[in-house]
């Protein structure tokens, strides 16, 4: 416990707490706990309930949308990784047999752990730095999407090769022809008893009796393939997979984060007692060299990959850098290796060793990206200097103006009631497709990132008259306060918080005003309601004022009950589309566009720097700008029309 509160303290992954706190209690070292059998399958069940939540986050609909990135980038990452790590088993047991001998399904099982990377670490850092939604962020967790997937497959795949098969091609075929089965039966007949079982458990409106059932239906579909001859984690992962498509997926991943960080935590503590430390020491060159030898490997593999599939040079170093780690599924492969004694024991503690020291280092690349970048790409620094200057050019001109951190829902949202009032306004967002469509939508909104002093400054922090930081991520949001107030101490920042949790700490961060989405909204159906009842609109407003003044202290906290509202999903979006010459749709009015089957609004039309009145007799021209609002599937047929 000691262990984990220091990592937290010293803001690292209290996974990397986990792995010392084993090591120092393990049975290496004398005194402490000896290593069981209970201990390590309790640790397995860590990562049934890991893969069961990997299934419950998988979506077809956003594997689609990064199908370019998973398929491409990620396919040939891991394909290459474990190919190099073959290729290079063989040729040391070829040219060092008295001192190197392995298998090739050894070689398979070393390539695929050391394919893997941390997505706990990673996720962690990135959301914090605020580069999720960044170019390089994206390819990042594509890749990490397909290791996730991988991970399946790699179960079946080094079990059924273990014993060295006389008919490969049938031992193949029978493994994956069991998995093919056990997943029909699992996703056509399971989700049928599932969703019918669940509503049925549900109605008793019993929290214990819904997580007895949720861990009765996990570790059934384990054993189920298990059965089989696959792993427990295939199970798991489809369960999950299943859960994720009905409406309880919310109230489930409440449900299980407890049990299932405790038993996570456990089985990295196995994993670190299973390290020797007197062995290590004594081999530490060939840990060290297994510590650097796969960094830079998998760094040049994936910054070379990314660059091939069209990521600019410093995107793609980025992406190499925060992927060079061993990952938590690494550790999976590697203990199925061990337990299927395909790798000899020694071997296996010096790279379960190289793994552990990987991950160490993983915060510390991910920390110096930027400055490793800047001396290995000076086209980077010229390409952040250009979007510090473009930032510049479009505010050197305005004065008391409204800085806007993030420009999603929320932040454009902001926007537009600015420019309803006449208020200037800047925003900085990560995402260039939202930069671009919304820039060519007549949105002042430039890509930047505002955890940078050097991007406040661009944007006129000096003569802004306000700042708000619109996305709602508490550690980021701490970081943009304090280059904010360090620049400007005056300036009021206005924080968007998510249910006002983290208000006392935004406050003393800076912030002028906090605005708790779940609260907020509760009070002006509140006000709603109460004017409904008669009672004076004065009396209300005067009502919410005090609220406000008292920072909401009589509404925090609420009775959670058993039940977890499922966030609402944003079904409309809008869609910038600039008309081509040759465009069906030049020299055509608005009502001549066949966009009311297709459930298709112009929200607006640009023309240069003017915005067009939305007339019946607008005649439309090449170079013009249409905004769209939809589907994501209505808007794709629109534009077929609009261009055909």
């Amino acid at each position: 416990m000691l262990g984990v509160v220091a990592f937290r303290m010293l803001q690292l992954p209290p996974m990397l707490g986990y792995l010392v706190v084993g090591i120092i209690v393990g049975p290496h070292t004398p005194g402490f706990v000896a290593e069981n059998e209970t201990v390590r399958m309790l640790s397995e069940f860590g990562v049934v309930f890991l893969m069961f939540s990997v299934g419950l986050e998988f979506s077809l609909t956003k594997l689609k949308a990064m199908r370019k990135i998973v398929f491409g980038l990620g396919l040939s990452q891991v394909s290459l990784s474990i190919l190099f790590v073959m290729l290079v088993c063989a040729m040391a047991a070829y040219f060092l047999p008295q001192w190197f001998s392995v298998s090739w399904q050894a070689g398979l099982a070393m390539g695929a752990a050391l394919s893997m990377s941390s997505t706990a670490i990673v996720s962690k850092l990135l959301a914090e730095r605020m580069e999720l939604e960044t170019d390089h962020g994206r390819r990042i967790f594509g890749i990490l999407l397909f290791q996730d997937l991988a991970l399946v497959p790699l179960l079946i795949l080094v079990p059924a090769l273990a014993n060295n098969p006389p008919n490969l091609a049938l031992t193949l075929g029978l493994a994956f022809g069991k998995a093919v089965i056990a997943m029909l039966l699992l996703l056509f007949v399971g989700q049928k008893v599932l969703s019918w079982w669940l509503n049925i458990v549900v109605k008793r409106r019993s929290q214990e009796l819904f997580m007895l059932n949720l861990l009765l239906i996990t570790l059934g579909a384990a054993w189920i393939t298990e059965k089989a001859g696959l792993s427990l984690e295939l199970g798991a992962f489809i369960v999950g997979m299943l859960i994720s498509e009905t409406q309880y997926k919310h109230q489930v991943e409440v449900d299980i984060q407890s049990f299932r960080d405790v038993l996570l935590g456990l089985f990295f503590i196995t994993i670190g007692m299973l390290l020797n430390v007197q062995v290590v020491l004594a081999n530490w060159w060939i840990v060290l060299l297994l510590v650097i030898g796969p960094i830079a490997f998998k760094f040049g593999l994936i910054a070379a990959l990314a660059r091939f599939f069209g990521a600019p040079m410093g995107t793609s170093l980025r992406t190499g850098l925060a992927l060079a780690q061993a990952g938590e599924f690494g550790f999976v492969l590697l203990n199925q290796a061990g337990g299927l004694h395909l790798v000899d024991d020694l071997f296996i503690q010096v790279l379960l060793a190289s793994m552990v020291l990987s991950m160490f280092v993983a915060p510390f690349l991910i920390a110096q990206s930027d400055r490793i970048v800047m001396k290995l790409c000076s086209n980077d620094w010229m390409m952040q200097s250009l979007a510090l200057t473009n930032i510049a050019s479009q505010t050197i001109a305005t004065d008391k103006h409204v800085i806007i951190a993030g420009f999603g829902r929320t932040g454009q949202s902001i926007a537009k009631l600015l420019d309803d009032h006449g208020i200037p306004y800047h925003a900085l967002d990560l995402d260039p497709e939202r930069v671009r469509e919304a820039g060519l939508a007549g949105a002042t909104v430039s890509y930047g990132d505002v955890s940078r002093r050097e991007s406040l400054v661009a944007a006129g922090i000096h003569r802004a008259a306000a700042m708000v930081i619109a996305f709602a991520e508490t550690p980021a949001a701490i970081k943009v306060m304090h280059f904010a107030h360090e620049l400007a101490p005056e300036l009021p920042v206005i924080v968007r918080s998510q249910d006002g949790s983290d208000f006392e700490q935004l406050k003393q961060a800076g912030a002028a005003e906090v605005v708790p989405e779940a609260l907020e909204s509760s009070m002006v159906l509140a006000l709603f309601t109460i004017r409904a009842l008669g009672v004076p609109t004065k009396r209300v407003l005067r009502i919410i004022q005090n609220t406000r003044k008292t920072r909401y202290a009589s509404l925090r906290g609420y009775f959670q009950g058993s039940r977890v509202e499922p966030g609402e999903e944003v079904q409309q979006r809008l869609h910038s589309v600039t008309l081509p010459e040759g465009a069906a749709a030049i020299g055509k009015t608005l009502d001549d566009l066949p966009l009311d089957g297709l459930d298709v609004e112009v929200t607006a039309v640009r023309r240069g720097k003017a915005k067009l009145e939305l007339a019946p007799g607008l005649i439309l021209q090449a170079g013009d700008v249409l905004v769209l609002r939809g589907s994501a599937d209505s808007l794709a047929l629109a534009e077929e029309v609009i261009f055909a």
